[in-house]
This record gives structure tokens, sequence and C-alpha cells, in this order.
């Protein structure tokens, strides 16, 4: 059984987070098959499109998670949460390179509503995976890396019961062992917003990735819907 959950300290300080979350098992990763890419590029240059000129703290899921980062002391122009950092990678250079299928699932849905993604591969995970803040002795592996580092006490984070750090300042950066990689079969897959039409937008982006999940990884799903009242999800 894998468990998805919200420390009880998390939804006190934010008490309007949505978290939708997907447990996938037996999935098959490896790269991009073309009539996906072919779908992930045309999303890629309708976003770009949508946006125009607006800038991208304009947007309100962004500029929800800039207003969570600050809650937690971090600056959200020097650490940017995952979908914002999408999108600019998005305007900037004009495409996202592909990674693999379970990434590139991830970033489709994600640039189409500007939510940050994450696949956990649970490979490495011991019990739950808890989203809460720091107390600093915890181990973050940058991907690529072997030597792991600690977060700063007080940041939000995810990680194991064992102190293994899935992924840091919230929506930034996920670790090494959490990873979408070739072996990934079994995985916890998160969306998360702040804002006001949240629960819409969280509740939407959860059925586009269960229906391009089944139809380009396999496997099986279960997915659920997290708030201060339904703090965490078991399956």
């Amino acid at each position: 059984m894998y468990t998805f959950q919200y420390s009880a300290e998390i939804l006190e300080r934010y008490p309007t987070v949505v978290g939708g979350v997907i447990v996938a098992r037996g999935m098959h990763n490896g790269p991009t098959p073309e009539s996906l890419l072919a779908t992930y590029t045309a999303e890629q240059q309708a976003v770009i499109e949508r946006l125009g000129t607006t800038p991208l703290s304009r947007l309100e899921s962004i500029a929800a998670w800039r207003q969570a980062f600050r809650g937690f002391g971090v600056e959200p122009t020097q650490y940017r949460c995952a979908a914002e950092a999408l999108l600019r990678r998005l305007t900037k250079k004009g495409d996202i390179p592909s990674i693999n299928l379970l990434v590139d699932l991830g970033n489709l849905i994600s640039i189409r509503y500007a939510l940050p993604i994450a696949v956990c591969d649970m490979q490495a995970a011991q019990g739950a995976i808890t989203v809460h803040f720091a107390r600093g002795e915890e181990r973050f592996t940058i991907l690529g890396e072997v030597e792991a580092e600690h977060p700063e006490p007080g940041e939000v984070i995810f990680s194991d019961e064992t102190g293994l750090v899935y992924a840091r300042r919230w929506c930034w950066r996920q670790s090494e062992q959490s990873a979408a990689k070739s072996t990934t079969t079994d995985a916890i897959i998160t969306v998360e917003g702040h804002h006001a039409d949240a629960r819409r937008d969280v509740l939407a982006a959860l059925t586009d990735l269960r229906e391009l999940l089944s139809k380009y990884a396999g496997g099986t799903y279960e997915s659920a819907v997290l708030d201060k009242d339904h703090p965490g999800f078991s399956a």
C-alpha cells in the first residue's frame, strides 16, 4: 500500500491547498512514442499562443504558488515552482525537450493547467510520503548526484518515514530517488494548487492525466483529491 498525505502543520498554514493524487502500479516507462510527441508539441504551441505576452506572475495558479513559497521563507523568483519553471522555459526557449514517457506526460498536463505535477518513483520509499516542514536532518540527493544534502529547517518537503526527501521547496525540484526512470513501474503522482479554482483545475488535470497514463503507460490507477478535511490517501 502507498500513502501520500499532508501534515497537520502544513494544512494549518495552507488551509486552501488542494492536492490531486494518483497511485499508479504496473506502468512501463521509456522513450515517448511519436504519436504522443506530436500531441506534446501541439500542446506546447497552444500554450505559447494562449499565454501570449501575459506575465507568468499574472496567472492565478502561479501567483498562488509564489505566495505559498513566500509563506515558508523562499523567494519565488529565485526558486520557482515546477510549473512556473516549465512555462518559463517554454515561453523563453520555445519548447520543452522530451525526457521520457512519464516525465513528458506530467509536463504536458502541467503546462496545460499551470500546475506543478510530480511523478514520484516508489522503489526507494519506506512508508508514507508526507508533505511537511523540514527539520533539517532529512536527506536530499540532487538528480544525477550521489551525495546527499539537507533541506533548510522550515522549508516544505516531501519525504518518506526515514527522512528520504522526494522533493524540496514543496514543488521546486525532485530527488534522484524519486525521478521517473526506465525502471519505474509504481509511482505516486501529485498535482497541487492553492488558487481559488484549484479544485476545478486539479480535478480536470487528474482526469486528463489518468486518461493519458492509461493509454500510453499501461498499469492501474487509483486517485483522490486531498484538502484540509481529507489530508491523506492510501491505495
